[in-house]
């Protein structure tokens, strides 16, 4: 028997001062699973962060979560988001995460709390407010005093919200993370100073829930993993070092995150997706959060930038592939992910239970190209199938006893086969299909039995004997279906032959005395089948059909019928009690209801109603005509105090833009560099008012521009990208930082590396060992500053002498180094470098000389770039562009709709260049014309009657095929289920 421990942690550590524990919910844990009150608990948890959507959307997504089998929902808790500026906290509206996780526990959800400090999340510097970099001697993520300092504060705020709702104090978070991912920073050993303090930090706030940490581990906290393949050996580290705990997955990463001009990011398929599901369930997890299960949006300035190439900025949109998209649909991620949730919640008690059955042990019998795998929970056991072959095939296996099963599988599938799994009083079910539910609705217990259309499957009962004289009896009822039933009286086993339509059918039986009925489904239908239970899980019903779901706070039900003439299945405690009809007559009911949609006489003609589907088709509001236009001057009146260029932070601005400006003269007419050490974010370069250059790779630059003999004006607008969010370098300075120079040179030096065995070029596909030394030359002429930039790896010498990366990790390879005191001018310096990796898409050699550096800076924040006055845009006589930035104001209506349909707005951007996006003075982000984002999620809670649309676009691009859309699903019609 494995040992059940309590997870009071702050009980543990302060029993002296904790005193008799009341009565309340208590949660515990073994080596498999969580224990609540005693109950074996599986978490299916949703990532899903409140602050990437507006509050009046909260409802709907969390519902999406509960609806596909969810029972946690997992949030970070941003404190740049409640901090915005030091001292000024808000709680309020988008931003009232007490709201939220109060919405979580009247849907009946529990919830994993992860407040930080530090969150990553692929939002701007992880978490951390803007200013907090301003702090002098402050050091992020140690036991560095100031930071600290910052961090109990922080805690001060966020903990108490938290407090106020975890399970003994009657709300429903049940776990607590400390700080995220410690681990890819330093070893358990090295990292256990900073996450005591952490830890402790949160226990003395009040936390008595469990405490988890993810990616790297802390004294009496639960360790969980990070990952999207390798399920195995991230369970053989956890048993091997926790090996009480249960194992669970903290982040299940569904997609991936996308940046400004990168691809789409939709390598993670469905069906690997559904692989890779069935790969943590074979190793033997008990606990699974989708990260993420509903990504969001980026709104203003929070996307952040990692790790990579020197210019991986977040785009506006997080939709990260997820099962749930930016806009609230559901995707064939979210079929898979609802599916197998559904098999676990019907299975969980044999999963939490069962142990892996060792390879020797395993008598499973299957064909070349098929390999098997097993767990068992007594006499239980859960085959995992894994096909190796090239095509879809019914192959067979032969259980113990000769028992031999069809099995239909697509290659790369891992298929779970039931084996005399309890079902009921001395009813065992074997079966060669996925079974997505096991629980009783109405007085019968339903199972539904889901395969591809045109498929065979197989399904085994054996009945046990009830008394030691009984031998059980089964007997058919009926069936909508056509079934071939075979029986071996030797074991008293009833096999039924299965054929799967693209229409549900059902097949009832008597067991052992228990009512049965088994609901065959096609792949398509079982992925239209939603599991709708109340929050106080009293009513449980199941509608089948509709392409989407949702439950309305009074406990409505609606569903969306894409095509009217498919089937309706309703079971379960329905209003009107369980029904079989087509779409179209739920939208002629729905019609029927609404006598504004159809007149009085042609409610009598059936006609008029066989083809009615909805009462009208939602239309996407149209951009006001011509629209108004600002062109901004850009100008700087304020003089930077050091002389040199100021960072955002310096600058006391969060987001947005900086413009940067100075006058230089010249002795002649001609082209020069632009030397930049030290830029953070994009920048567009002019001089005299005219655009030399589009700055996209950061880190350093060395820019071409043209210059004229005489005074000359240069200006540099910056705009801000984001934060690293992820990185050892946290804090960087964001836009223009220090000593800007002119002259200079830059080389791409990924070429002509030797070795001993000749020359290698860095810029192309190589097999060399890792750590193997490089060597370069190169000479500075009369420059006397150097900086090195792009994919170094530790270990660079100059001259002999190795150059100090205190931070660095291989798997951040992008740095910038000031080779300056190392170098020497005149004369041939050496280079040397450990190979790591190739090829590199960047490796530059930039150098300059020290006294051409440019002075008195003056400089002009977002205000001085706001439109001042307005102007009528007209087409036909302007050019593509207006080469400098400009305004554009549109005024627009509410989509036209009705209550039938659920609309998402959205706005194309074509031919615009860079910018950012506003409505109703909302800051939809920024957008970038490079890809791979092309439409921008305009929130339909942020409406009004009338509408303002500003854009910012940088270069004043043309507008003219700027255009308001709506999402694809938005045409298709609601109906009212029932409740």
């Amino acid at each position: 028997m494995i040992e059940q421990t309590s997870l009071s942690i702050h009980d543990q550590e302060n029993n002296s001062n904790s005193g008799v524990r009341k009565s309340q919910p208590e949660l515990t844990y073994d080596a498999r699973s969580f224990y609540l009150n005693g109950e074996r608990i599986f978490l299916n948890s949703a990532t899903i962060h409140y602050f990437r959507m507006p509050k009046e959307d909260w409802r709907d997504v969390l519902m999406k979560a509960k609806l596909a089998g969810m029972n946690c929902i997992d949030t970070y808790f941003a404190w740049n988001v409640h901090e915005p500026e030091e001292g000024q906290w808000s709680f309020e509206g988008d931003n009232d995460c007490g709201a939220f996780l109060d919405l979580c526990a009247e849907l009946g959800m529990w919830v994993i709390a992860r407040p930080g400090p530090f969150i990553c999340a692929e939002w701007d510097f992880g978490g951390f407010p803007y200013w907090l970099g301003t702090k002098d001697g402050v050091k992020f993520r140690e036991n560095n005093e100031t930071y600290l300092h910052y961090v109990h504060l922080y805690f001060d705020q966020i903990i108490p919200i938290i407090r106020k709702r975890q399970l003994s104090a009657g709300g429903t978070v049940i776990l607590v993370q400390v700080e995220n991912e410690y681990g890819y920073l330093m070893d358990d050993e090295a990292a256990s100073a900073h996450m005591n303090t952490l830890r402790d930090g949160i226990l003395e706030r009040g936390i008595d829930v469990p405490l988890i940490t993810c990616v790297g581990g802390a004294e009496g906290t639960i360790e969980g993993a990070n990952f999207w393949s390798g399920a195995d050996e991230h369970y053989a580290k956890l048993r091997a070092k926790q090996p009480d705990t249960p194992k669970i997955v903290t982040e299940f990463w569904t997609g991936w995150f996308e940046h400004w001009g990168g691809p789409s990011a939709i390598q993670k398929t469905a069906s690997l997706l559904d692989r890779r599901i069935m790969e943590i369930l074979r190793a033997g997890y008990t606990g699974i959060s989708y990260y993420m299960f509903y990504g969001g949006t980026n709104f203003g300035g929070y996307g952040g930038r990692t790790l990579g190439s020197s210019d991986i900025f977040m785009i506006t949109s997080y939709d990260y592939d997820a099962p749930l998209s930016e806009y609230g649909r559901v995707t064939p991620k979210y079929a898979v992910t609802k599916n197998l949730s559904y098999f676990v919640r019907a299975f969980a008690s044999v999963l939490m239970e069962s142990e892996n059955i060792a390879d020797e042990q395993i008598q499973v019998r299957h064909p070349i190209g098929i390999s098997v795998r097993g767990r068992q929970a007594g006499q239980e056991k859960v085959w995992f199938v894994e096909s190796h072959k090239d095509e879809r095939e019914t192959v067979n296996i032969t259980l113990e006893e000769g028992r031999t099963l069809p099995v239909s599988i697509h290659p790369g599938q891992i298929v779970p086969v039931l084996d005399r799994v309890l079902i009921a009083d001395q009813v065992y079910l074997t079966a060669g299909a996925l079974i997505t539910g096991n629980e009783e609705i109405n007085g019968e217990l339903t199972l539904f039995v889901t395969a591809d259309r045109g498929q065979r499957s197989v399904i085994e009962l054996e009945l046990g004997a009830k008394q030691a004289s009984d031998a059980g009896d089964l007997i058919l009822k009926d069936s909508t279906v056509q079934v071939l039933v075979e029986q071996d009286a030797t074991r008293n086993a009833y096999r039924f032959d299965l054929f799967h339509f693209q229409e549900p059918g059902m097949m009832r039986i008597e067991a052992n005395g228990t009512s049965i009925r088994f609901v065959i489904l096609d792949r398509d239908t079982m992925n239209r089948t939603w599991r709708v239970e109340s929050s106080d899980r009293q009513n449980l019903r199941y509608a089948i059909g509709f392409d989407d779901v949702d439950v309305t706070a009074s406990g409505q039900v609606k569903g969306m019928i894409a095509d009217p003439d498919r089937t309706i299945m309703l079971l379960g405690d329905w209003q009107d009690g369980e029904q079989t009809r087509t779409g179209r007559e739920f939208c002629i009911q729905e019609v029927e209801t609404q006598p504004e949609s159809i007149s009085a006489a042609d409610k009598d003609r059936p006609s008029v109603l066989a083809n009615a589907v909805a009462p009208m088709v939602p239309v996407a509001p149209v951009l006001s005509g011509i629209p108004d236009y600002s062109r901004v001057t850009l100008t700087a009146q304020q003089r930077s105090a050091s002389g040199q260029p100021m960072d955002f932070s310096e600058y006391g601005q969060d987001f947005g833009y900086l413009l940067y400006e100075c006058d230089f003269d010249s002795a002649e007419n001609g082209t020069t560099n632009l030397i930049l050490p030290n830029i953070q974010d994009t920048a567009r370069i002019m001089v005299n008012g005219t655009q030399q250059a589009l700055v996209r790779q950061v880190g350093a630059a060395a820019v071409p521009i043209q210059v004229f003999q005489g005074q000359n004006t240069l200006q540099i607008l910056v705009q801000h990208m984001g934060r690293l969010n992820f990185s050892p370098y946290l804090g960087e300075r964001k836009g223009v930082a220090g000593a800007v120079f002119l002259g200079g040179q830059t080389q791409d030096i990924r070429r002509d590396w030797q070795m001993e065995t000749g020359t290698v070029h860095l810029n192309e596909v190589n097999s060399l060992p890792v750590g193997m030394m490089l060597r370069r030359n190169f000479v500075l002429g009369d420059m006397d500053g150097a900086v090195l930039t792009g994919a170094l790896s530790k270990g660079i010498r100059i001259n002999g002498t190795e150059i100090p990366m205190p931070a660095y990790r291989d798997w951040f390879a992008f740095q910038t180094l000031d080779l300056s005191s190392y170098v020497k001018p005149g004369v041939v310096n050496t280079l040397e470098m450990p190979y790591s990796q190739s090829p590199l898409n960047r490796l530059e050699l930039i150098t300059y000389q020290n006294e051409h550096q440019l002075q008195d800076w003056r400089m002009a924040g977002t205000d001085a770039l706001l439109p001042v006055s307005w102007e009528s845009f007209d087409p036909a006589e302007r050019s593509a562009s207006y080469g400098q930035p400009v305004w554009y104001r549109w005024r627009f209506a509410q989509p036209v709709t009705d209550e039938c349909h659920k609309v998402n707005l959205m706005i194309r951007l074509t031919g615009m260049s860079k910018g950012t996006i506003h409505v109703n003075g909302h800051h939809l982000g920024r957008y970038w014309q490079i890809g791979p984002q092309e439409d921008y999620k305009i929130p339909v809670a942020w409406l009004k009657e009338e509408n303002e649309l500003l854009i910012f676009d940088e270069e004043g691009r043309t507008p003219e095929r700027v255009r308001l859309m709506l999402d694809e699903m938005s045409r298709y019609p609601w109906v009212m289920v029932g409740k």
